[in-house]
């Protein structure tokens, strides 16, 4: 007999290409209303989503090479990137 385990969806960091637990990746959406958002609560804000570990290299290789922009199939204003980079910093630094 088999014992039922949890189904945990897996994501994968569109900077190292590392996969994770979905809980424990950041979600970048592109939202309808165009700004770009850091789906913090999990509720899926509707938009197109990339995932990005809490590691902040990852968070600067893909803004540099603007791999959160392909992920997301759309360019990220300087003002996306800016917001963006101020999220790592703030949420980066305490883990």
């Amino acid at each position: 007999m088999s014992s039922k385990t949890k189904h945990v969806p897996l994501r994968r960091c569109v900077s190292c290409g590392i996969q994770h637990p979905q809980r424990d990746l950041f979600r970048v959406v592109k939202t309808p209303e165009g700004p770009v958002v850091v789906d913090q609560e999990h509720k899926k804000i509707p938009g197109r989503g990339a995932y990005l570990c809490h590691v902040s290299v990852c968070w600067e290789r893909a803004l540099t090479k603007d791999r959160v922009g392909f992920a997301l199939r759309s360019s990220l204003s300087p003002t996306d990137k800016e917001y963006l980079r101020q999220f790592a910093d703030s949420q980066l630094q305490r883990q």
